[in-house]
Order: structure tokens, then sequence, then C-alpha cells
């Protein structure tokens, strides 16, 4: 076995431990959410007077509620609908949250084009996630792309341990707007097929048939 996958290993006996234990003190699964929130407040505010190093362990705890809220709510019986849907939408105010605390600060020490960078960056984050939800009202699946919002998220951490805010913002706003002309892209593939099938039903079923 490598290091990787004992460490892999032993990370998941500790998420599990801590899934059994928050299901069993009863906790709703919805308030872990909102705790991950607040937490990601909390790094935004110390990104905000750029206590960087601390801001990305305490990125690093709201993750830990990230992770865990949907396994809280399958091992309680309690997911449901609105339970995706709440997780959804405070994950988008919690990846805001994070580069709002990044243009407070670059715009308390007047670095114009560090704000337009974030700007871009929060532009784009919200975009990944917004083109996805909306292809799939159109078509069943649309996952292309990389930056999602793990990815940032790994990425702010590193950037906020190793002060290197400003090469991750960088990464973040190429690729995630990258993410979305993808998705774009191959939404317009997808749904001129399916437009397509719908036109020529019989032909393609000739055409399966032969």
């Amino acid at each position: 076995m490598t290091y990787t996958g004992a460490i892999g290993i032993v990370f998941g006996r500790i998420i599990n431990w801590i899934v059994r234990g928050l299901a069993l003190s009863r906790i709703h699964p919805n308030v872990l959410t909102f705790i991950g929130l607040l937490i990601n407040i909390g790094a935004a505010t110390l990104l905000a007077v750029h206590q960087l190093r601390w801001a990305g362990v305490v990125i690093i705890g709201a993750g830990l509620f990230d992770m865990v809220d949907g396994r809280v709510a399958r091992e309680t019986n309690r997911v449901t609908r609105f339970g995706g849907f709440f997780d959804s939408v405070l994950d988008r105010y919690s990846d805001l949250a994070l580069l709002v605390g990044l243009l407070v600060w670059y715009g308390s020490i007047n670095r114009f084009g560090y704000v337009v960078l974030t700007a871009i960056t929060m532009t784009g984050s919200v975009m990944v996630s917004y083109t996805r939800a909306r292809a799939e009202n159109t078509i069943p699946q649309c996952k292309v792309g990389f930056m999602e919002r793990p990815e940032r998220v790994v990425l702010l951490i590193i950037g906020a341990l190793f002060d290197r805010i400003p090469a991750v913002l960088w990464v973040i706003a190429v690729m995630a707007n990258l993410t979305v002309i993808a998705r774009m892209v191959f939404t317009w593939q997808e749904t001129k097929r399916l437009e397509e099938a719908q036109l020529h039903p019989a032909g393609r079923a000739a055409t399966k048939a032969n």
C-alpha cells in the first residue's frame, strides 16, 4: 500500500467517525451546512485583514462541514430535495464570501488590478455553477470542465497557506471561465444532437436496426 493510500484510508475512517458521532447527536444536516457557511464567513474576515494562513486553516475546517453534511443526511435518512438545494445555495454564498474578503483586502490597499482580478474570479466561479444548473434543465448532464467548487476551494487553501493568492486567483479566473465556455459548447452540441434525434427518429431507428 502506498503512503497516499494509507493516508486516504485513515482520513476516511476519521470522517466516518465524525459522521457517526454527528448522526448520533441528531443534529440536522441543514444546520451543519449553515455552520459551514458561518465558518467560511469567518475565513473571509481573516482574508479581509490579510491573515492568510489562519484563513487557510479555517477554510479547511469549513470544508469538513461541507464533506459531512450530505453523509449525515444519508446516515440519518434525512435526504431531501430541499436539503440538496439548500446546500447548493449556501455553497455559492460561501464561495462569494471568501472572494469578497479578498476584494475588501485589495480595495483597502488600493490594488485596483487585483480587485478586478478577484471580480473576474468571482464571476467565473458563479458561472461555472450556473451553466451546469441551467444546462441540466435542458440536457441530462453537464459536468465537463475542470474548475468546479472542490478544485477552487483547494486552490484557495493552497494560496492562503503559502501566501500565493494572486497566482491562485489567476488560475481560477482563467480555468473557471474556460470551464464555462466548455459547458456552453457541450450544451450546444448536446441540444443539437437531441433536436436532430427528435426530428429524425425513424431514420435513427433504421440505422440502429442495420
